[in-house]
Order: C-alpha cells, then structure tokens, then sequence
C-alpha cells in the first residue's frame, strides 16, 4: 500500500475522503467465519532468480493497475532527485535517503518477494529478536491482500540489486493480526512469517535481530527503514527517513511521518530508542500507507496487543 510501505505508491490517484479507507476501518461482517490468521507457504524451489527479484513490481503498484490498494496508498514522489542522495547517518529529521551509518541495521532489514495473484511483487521486512530466531515483522498487506495469502514468500535481508548476501530465507508459515485476516483493517496492517533455516543455521543466528516494543506511546523521535522500488527509487538501497512522529488527526490510529518513500517499502521497520552508531533499535512499527492529499508523509500502525498477539504466535511457530 503506497506508500505503505504500504506506502502505496499510488501516485497521482486523488480519491475522496470518504472513500480513502473505505473497507480498511470495516468491522468483520455479524456472523462470518473467523479467518484465518496465518498460512502454511507454498514454495516453488529456485523460484526467485535474481532477475525475478529485479523484476518484481512493488506491490503497492501491482494492486493499483488491478483496481485495489488504491484506497491505502497514494504516495507522490519526492521531488530533486531524493533517491540518489546520501546522507550522514546523523542528519535527523531526514525526509528520505540512502542509510550510510551502517550497523546492523544493514543486516536485520530486507527485501520481501513473493507471488500476488500470479504476478511477482515486493515489499520490505525486518528479522527480530524470537524464541525460534526464525521470525520476519512485515506489513499484513505483505502477507495477505484482497482475501488471498501471498505464496512463494522470501526474505531477503541486505538485498542489492538481484544479490542476496545471506541469502533467500523462504517462509513456511505466514501470518497477520486477527484484525487484518478478518477485514484487513489498516489499524492493524501487521504481518508476520517465520522462515526455514538455511544452511544449517536460523535467520537472526546469520544476520541478528532486532528488539521490539509494543505499547510504547505516541509522538516519539522514530526511524524508519525499507527498500522503496517505485520512482524515484528503484529497490537497491536501504532507505530511511527519521523525525519526530505524531499520531494520525485523520481516520486512523496509526503513527505519522515525514518521509518519501514510496511503494515496496511497504512492510519496512520504524524504530524508537535507534541507535545511529549500533545500528540498532525497537521495532515500533512498519511501513503502511499513505495519503493521497498528503503526499511524502508516511503512516505505520500503531504495535499494541493486537499486534503483540501475531508476534507471540508467529515467534513460537
């Protein structure tokens, strides 16, 4: 979702106000069947070739062509050139740039792709601290959309351009916040997979992990990292904005941020308490969607209980 990280990078698409979270804020229909809140992964061995990974369509402009994600993402892109700056790992506020503080930040923030409706997408994700070491946090939109689970779902953390430095870690179970399985509320636009070791080791024993913190409060100091791929970026560098965040005076509950990234860092981690030296932090929240009418600001629900829930599970898996 545009810019949702879901940044839904729908850029340009104006929508009525009325109609930008239609759906989105729904309660699940009196009487319908629970959901199902997490899926068993299928995958296809060899699947994502690094021209595949190249390839892959942000997701939050694969579902803009079909008609959907509209609604949450809308995300213009930033003007002058942003995508190609670098900037000093201590320039804070920053409204969008390529990450040069290093740290493990580098390691634990990825790329995820997977298949959607057929068609081969991407987002961005994050490896945390777990009981199985095994657990990614992403947006729900990168685990499910439109009521259909994504398959052929990999992390690929550290990704550049078509390489994967440590690897494809492919997904055996994925899951999302009983909120967003049953009616994909945006509040609650949290996912979770848990990937198979590789090589005879976990996920975090390879690349670390990352702490989290639910119930943390709003308007605090927050980063937040992914790897945009819709213009003017092109999914190669690990991109992040920090600022003074603020909660959403419009129809979510989420936390707001100045930031220009757009679609596929959708699913990418915010941080409090970061550590610009260490590269380290709590992951408070991801990357979720945007305005249309407010352009480069990013939004990221809020890491409560619901959110806590889908984590517990998914760690325990």
């Amino acid at each position: 979702m545009r810019r949702h990280g879901r940044h839904r990078t729908a850029a340009g698409i104006l929508l009525a106000v009325g109609t930008l979270l239609a759906g989105a804020l729904s309660a699940t229909a009196a009487g319908a069947a629970p959901a199902p809140t997490s899926f068993k992964q299928q995958q296809s061995p060899g699947f994502w070739t690094a021209e595949r990974m190249r390839g892959a369509i942000p997701l939050d402009l694969l579902a803009d062509t079909r008609g959907a994600l509209k609604s949450r993402k809308a995300v213009k892109a930033p003007k002058s050139g942003a995508a190609s700056t670098t900037v000093a790992p201590t320039a804070f506020p920053q409204a969008g740039g390529a990450w040069a503080g290093g740290g493990a930040v580098v390691k634990t923030s990825g790329r995820v792709f997977f298949t959607f409706q057929g068609r081969t997408a991407s987002c961005s994700g994050n490896a945390v601290t777990s009981q199985n070491a095994s657990t990614v946090i992403t947006a729900g939109h990168c685990v499910k959309y439109q009521g259909s689970w994504h398959t052929n779902w990999v992390f690929v953390p550290a990704y550049n351009n078509g390489q994967a430095p440590y690897g494809q870690w492919s997904a055996s179970k994925t899951f999302a916040t009983d909120q967003w399985a049953a009616s994909e509320d945006i509040n609650y636009d949290v996912g979770a997979a848990v990937v198979a070791p590789l090589n005879g080791k976990k996920l975090t024993e390879t690349v670390g992990a990352q702490g989290l913190q639910f119930n943390g409060g709003y308007n605090k100091p927050m980063y937040a990292f992914g790897f945009p791929a819709a213009s003017p970026y092109d999914g190669t560098k690990l991109i992040y904005c920090s600022g003074n965040t603020s909660k959403d005076f419009l129809f979510s509950k989420d936390h707001s941020l100045a930031c220009n990234m757009t679609g596929g860092s959708s699913g990418g981690p915010w941080f409090a308490s970061f550590n610009e030296t260490t590269g380290t932090g709590l992951q408070t929240s991801v990357n979720s969607f945007g305005y249309t009418f407010l352009p480069n600001r990013m939004f990221g629900p809020y890491f409560g209980n619901e959110a806590k829930a889908v984590y517990d599970k998914a760690q325990i898996a």
